[in-house]
């Protein structure tokens, strides 16, 4: 079945970079577009990135120019680098995955943003 697993979150301090990993199995990976996705505390589910199968990405308007989607086909893995953080970040980041069955989603990870 579809899997995703989210890792890399964590604390940093404003202005800070965290790099977010989502490990995909069960899946084509070469065949499947990426996306993630952020939740803050009272707040709905809002998209952050999205990879398309040839590479080509997608930023909200809050990221751009900060937060960098990639993906390794070697290692089944979709990446979130987030540079110049900010409080506004905090959030649980989730990795999804649409595939004819329906979107999947990972149990995301916290990254908080202390100021």
């Amino acid at each position: 079945q579809v899997q995703l697993v989210e890792s890399g979150g964590g604390l940093v301090q404003v202005g800070g970079s965290l790099r977010l990993s989502c490990a995909a199995s069960g899946i084509a990976f070469n065949f499947a577009a990426f996306a993630w996705y952020r939740q803050a505390p009272e707040k709905q589910r809002e998209f952050v990135a999205s990879i398309s199968v040839g590479g080509f990405s997608k930023y909200s308007d809050p990221v751009k120019g900060r937060f960098t989607i990639s993906r390794d086909s070697a290692k089944n893995t979709v990446y979130l680098q987030m540079n110049s953080l900010k409080p506004d970040d905090t959030a649980v980041y989730y990795c999804s995955v649409d595939r004819p069955t329906g979107r999947y989603w990972g149990q995301g990870t916290q990254v908080t943003v202390s100021s």
